[in-house]
């Protein structure tokens, strides 16, 4: 799949076929945001003063199985989930986006200025229609999910209508693509490979170089504490499981994390499971739709968890939920979380 410039004429004459093959918008089942951590992510960089050299181009990828080409840096972006939005900043290219979709929660604070402006296209997946209209030249996904005819469009159908579409590599659902388990290297070689894309590998060489030194300087606790990572649900608890990013960051504060054996990013729990395992700490994710403090009030109330020790002592860490999926809020929440750790009456 070859991705040029397109006029927009193409892109909104192909609009009618793509609503036509479209169902209406379905809201995906999210799974939560958190307070703001109080070590903040790194400092964005830059806006991008000098156009990519045109040797860079094209780049060929093979991204969760779909084949895209591009022959130019995109300079029009819809960014799906906080992550990718806050892949662009930190970048120094946000003012390429020219609309946002299903936010998580607010920015750090670095960024707020930067995002001030952004075109909120829609509170959850923006409808393929929606989309077009921001005349995009990509789409920058955070779940491979959102990419479908019910939602913000098919890889292919808006591949053919000139709009390139990218998938965060640790959201891939191929077992072929997934991977096996989430590292840090994993979330740098994303950061590296979409900012070759968008023509500004030097603002990915110092990002990454600033996250390796934090992470490097991290102390991981060693008293061998166990931990609930709690992102939603009520019946059904859905935690940070074995390969995802929420493992990826308690092995690197030094927790156990109790869903550790699931094979999957996240996943579908009990709460007879946490009851019998009775972690240490409770991980709270805090998101728009699902805060951390319902959860709390959750714990404290229902029969199966109240009388965990975690929550009889209130041993809870924060965090919010775009630091849950892989992007450049990683390395700061594993800094974040080990201090709020660090701060707990252990007795």
């Amino acid at each position: 799949m070859h991705v040029a410039a397109q006029s927009s004429a193409r892109r909104l004459a192909g609009l009618a076929l793509v609503v036509a093959v479209s169902a209406p918008l379905t809201a995906c089942a999210g799974a939560v945001s958190a307070a703001e951590p109080s070590s903040s992510p790194a400092s964005p960089a830059s806006p991008a003063t000098t156009a990519p050299s045109a040797d860079a181009y094209p780049i060929t990828l093979d991204n969760c199985g779909f084949d895209v080409t591009f022959t130019q840096a995109p300079q029009r972006v819809v960014t799906i989930k906080s992550s990718t939005t806050e892949m662009l900043l930190a970048l120094g290219v946000g003012d390429r986006i020219v609309g946002t979709g299903f936010p998580d929660g607010p920015v750090p604070p670095e960024y707020t200025a930067a995002a001030a402006d952004l075109p909120v296209l829609s509170d959850r997946v923006p409808s393929s229609e929606v989309v077009l209209e921001a005349e995009p030249d990509l789409v920058y996904a955070g779940w491979e999910s959102t990419l479908s005819a019910d939602g913000a469009g098919d890889r292919a159908t808006l591949a053919d209508l000139g709009v390139a579409t990218y998938v965060s590599p640790s959201a891939c659902k191929d077992p072929a693509y997934q991977p096996a388990r989430l590292t840090f290297d994993g979330v740098f070689d994303e950061i590296t490979e979409i900012a070759g894309v968008l023509g500004v590998p030097a603002a990915a060489e110092a990002l990454v170089a600033e996250q390796r030194t934090a992470l490097a300087d991290l102390a991981p606790d060693d008293r061998g504490l166990t931990a609930l990572w709690y992102s939603s649900g009520t019946d059904i608890p859905y935690v940070g499981a074995g390969i995802g990013a929420p493992q990826m960051i308690m092995d690197a504060v030094g927790l156990t994390n109790i869903a550790a054996g699931v094979t999957d990013t996240w996943a579908s729990f009990s709460w007879e499971q946490v009851a019998a395992d009775d972690p240490d700490v409770i991980v709270l994710v805090d998101a728009a739709w699902n805060s951390a403090e319902a959860k709390r009030e959750l714990l404290a109330t229902n029969p199966a968890t109240a009388n965990l020790t975690a929550v009889l002592n209130e041993r809870y860490l924060v965090v919010p939920f775009a630091a849950t999926e892989a992007g450049v809020r990683n390395v700061p929440a594993a800094v974040d979380l080990a201090g709020q750790l660090a701060a707990l009456d252990l007795g």
